[in-house]
């Protein structure tokens, strides 16, 4: 079935609010043997709507709608949907009698316009709203199928998950499941060069290689039978990857990269300190989002100023001089402060330029430089990178953590 998802709402044009409902659905469909090929936003328009449900009707199986579904003037899309498949609009008496509860309960009156929710399309299947005045409906006409859903993501995604999820799943004559994996150190352009050969073949399981903030994802997919054959068509594919792009692949399971390197840290035992000059803490707080990191996590310590490396770190006052604060001799001298300070196996340091000022024509926005040191040495990595000051600070937490998780791989192997 080819789905199109129809976001109604003025403020989703206007840019005040995301449009979160689409990226859910669109993620959870397939896993139901539904396909997602258009995405659409119209503002609170009755006129533009019709146009657009018209559009989506014309070239799409099923078609789910978010959002216009509230009590107000400018919340049209029930009676512009009852009005392009002719249905008259008429009372659920349930829905009436939820929607009196739900102001009881909260001690507050139900307005006239309230009531204007408890009306739903002839015929068509109600979806009960648990968290919301605003129930949804599915309605099945011509081989369609157009779904309404309230805008609001506390509501749309239980109804979505309890209601439309099992309508599906009970329609269709097939399953779908995806793995996604998580890629690290090398670009979408090489990993699609390197992959080209099996993307260009691909049957079942397909392929998708896509972009993220500073790291590739790909997305294979296998289609089965609803019942039956529960042959593994996922996993060969993701070991020829994995022998393909070896250890930029660090994820299968949809984690980021501080949670893989954090959790290698923690099955290490290995105690870790930081010492951040332009990340300014970034690492620290990345970290400190994991539960139970502080079991191996001992310090970070911002040494943003020269003289804060120097009294704080035991970086020389003539490394600075010679080589300046940003330099494989400063990053090299700051990870082994900060692990002789704090005591721990592993000392981390990262020194750079993030802009949009400080650079010269010999140290460029976007250079950076990273340390690791241990008892057994210090490892000292360039890093070049590019866009505005919040992208590279971000950027170069990646390549810590990943630098990190390389590290702990290694010994692991040890």
């Amino acid at each position: 079935m080819k789905a199109e998802i129809l976001a109604v709402g003025t403020e989703l044009l206007m840019g005040q609010i995301a449009n979160t409902n689409a990226q859910y659905i669109s993620s959870r469909l397939p896993d139901v043997g539904v396909g997602v090929y258009y995405h659409d936003v119209v503002g609170d328009n009755p006129e533009r709507l019709k146009q657009a449900l018209a559009l989506a009707i014309s070239r799409s199986d099923v078609i789910i709608l978010t959002g216009g579904l509230g009590p107000t003037q400018d919340d049209l899309t029930k009676e512009t949907v009852s009005a392009a498949v002719d249905r008259k609009l008429v009372l659920d008496q349930e829905t009436y009698n939820n929607i009196k509860q739900f102001f009881q309960k909260r001690e507050k009156p139900m307005t006239q316009n309230n009531m204007k929710q408890a009306y739903l399309p002839e015929g068509s299947l109600v979806i009960r709203n648990k968290n919301g005045t605003a129930p949804g409906c599915i309605i099945e006409q011509d081989g369609k199928v157009i779904i309404m859903l309230p805008g609001p993501p506390s509501e749309m995604k239980p109804m979505f998950d309890e209601t439309v999820m099992p309508y599906f799943a009970a329609k269709s004559e097939f399953r779908l499941e995806s793995r996604f994996l998580n890629i690290f150190g090398i670009g979408e352009s090489a990993v699609e060069d390197a992959l080209i050969d099996l993307i260009a073949s691909q049957t079942n399981p397909t392929i998708a290689p896509y972009a993220k903030d500073g790291e590739v994802a790909l997305r294979i997919t296998a289609r089965y039978p609803k019942h039956g054959n529960d042959e593994d068509l996922i996993t060969p594919v993701e070991n020829e990857i994995r022998n393909r792009l070896g250890q930029s692949v660090y994820s299968n399971d949809n984690r980021s990269l501080v949670e893989v390197a954090s959790k290698l840290l923690l099955e290490s035992g290995m105690t870790l300190a930081l010492a951040e000059s332009c990340t300014g803490g970034l690492l620290a707080s990345k970290l400190t989002d994991i539960p139970g990191i502080s079991a191996v996590f001992d310090r970070s310590i911002v040494t943003y100023s020269n003289r804060s490396k120097v009294e704080e770190l035991g970086v020389s006052q003539q490394t600075l001089d010679l080589y300046g604060a940003v330099s494989e001799q400063t990053a090299r001298e700051m990870a082994e402060g900060i692990r002789k300070a704090s005591n721990t196996d592993i000392g981390i340091s990262i020194t750079g330029i993030a802009g949009p000022a400080g650079a010269t024509a010999e140290k460029p926005v976007g250079l950076v430089y990273t340390a690791l040191s241990d008892c057994n040495g210090t490892d000292v990595k360039r890093l070049d990178l590019w866009g505005n000051r919040n992208r590279i600070r971000y950027t170069a937490c990646l390549h810590v953590f990943d630098i990190l998780r390389r590290y702990l791989l290694a010994r692991g192997k040890e």
